[in-house]
């Protein structure tokens, strides 16, 4: 029989090989995984797993601490939880690339990523993104968005495909290239045999989702690829393309602190879940999930 997702006191003695004692005085200490459900505890099993291997691993075991920084890619909804749940995450949001590079040199304690990979049709693929070496690497879902065409909301030119993108004068929006949004657009652009060399870009790239949205509502860009969210925040008209998954990498120790487990708490707050519906775009129905656990 599979085990189930959340564990009674004596599930989880049994899991852990403990008695039930024991378990309890883990509780009391405030050092394992639980919640407290009608009186009842109840230990959820993927928590339990990271919080495991986080000790057989002797991961608390660092010789520089990490800066609680939150890098990698832009994103409205996290952005705006990080600031509502005072998780005291400093943001430095310059690419899902840029994010990855940070992690690894232990410049950045999360990085936000939503990075697809056309040739395995995946999102976030640890050993194509160079993350793979990294043995203890966990990756939590934060939402599935809606990727699509944005245009100017009175779509003067009628632009309704990517292909438009190649008529002469239709300016492109971008972002810089090793941004997530970078990747899926160049997918697009080989799926429909579009030359690169045919496209008049925008001046500058957006450095953000929002500043793409921005540069289209502004009249410096035409058409862009971006979120959903971002397309309704800045009142323009909005074509659906791809969902993605935009996912929260990390080191194991680091789902265990202060910082993290107030955002992630948060995020399971009605309030929450009201802004993510307001914003539009966004299936959070597996947030919090364990994705990957090296």
């Amino acid at each position: 029989m599979p085990l189930p997702t959340y564990l009674t006191t004596a599930e989880a003695a049994e899991y852990l090989r403990l008695k039930e004692r024991k378990v309890y005085d883990l509780v009391s200490q405030g050092v394992i995984p639980c919640v407290r459900v009608t009186g009842k505890l109840l230990f959820p099993r993927q928590r339990i797993d990271l919080w495991l291997m986080n000790h057989l691993e002797g991961d608390d075991a660092v010789s520089s601490p990490t800066p609680p920084v939150l890098a990698g890619s832009q994103d409205p909804l996290l952005e705006w939880a990080v600031k509502e749940s005072g998780a005291e995450l400093a943001l430095l949001c310059q690419g899902s690339g840029d994010g990855v590079q940070r992690l690894i040199e232990g410049r950045a304690m999360l990085a936000g990523m939503h990075i697809w990979h056309a040739e395995t049709r995946r999102y976030n693929d640890p050993a194509t993104l160079g993350l793979s070496g990294m043995r203890d690497l966990v990756l939590i879902r934060w939402a599935k968005r809606q990727q699509g065409l944005l245009l100017a909301s009175d779509n003067p030119h009628q632009l309704a495909r990517i292909e438009d993108a190649t008529r002469p004068g239709i300016r492109i929006a971008h972002r810089q290239p090793d941004a997530g949004v970078s990747h899926l657009l160049q997918s697009l652009l080989t799926r429909h045999r579009i030359d690169t060399s045919q496209l008049t870009w925008a001046a500058h790239p957006s450095l953000s989702e929002d500043d793409l949205a921005l540069a289209i509502r502004q009249g410096e860009a035409d058409i862009g690829v971006g979120i959903e969210a971002a397309a309704r925040r800045q009142g323009l008209a909005f074509i659906p393309l791809q969902e993605e998954y935009f996912d929260l990498a990390m080191r194991r120790r680091h789902y265990f602190e202060p910082t993290l487990q107030r955002l992630l708490s948060f995020a399971r707050s009605e309030r929450f879940v009201q802004r993510a519906e307001a914003l539009g775009g966004y299936d959070i129905s597996e947030l919090g999930k364990v994705v990957y656990n090296a």
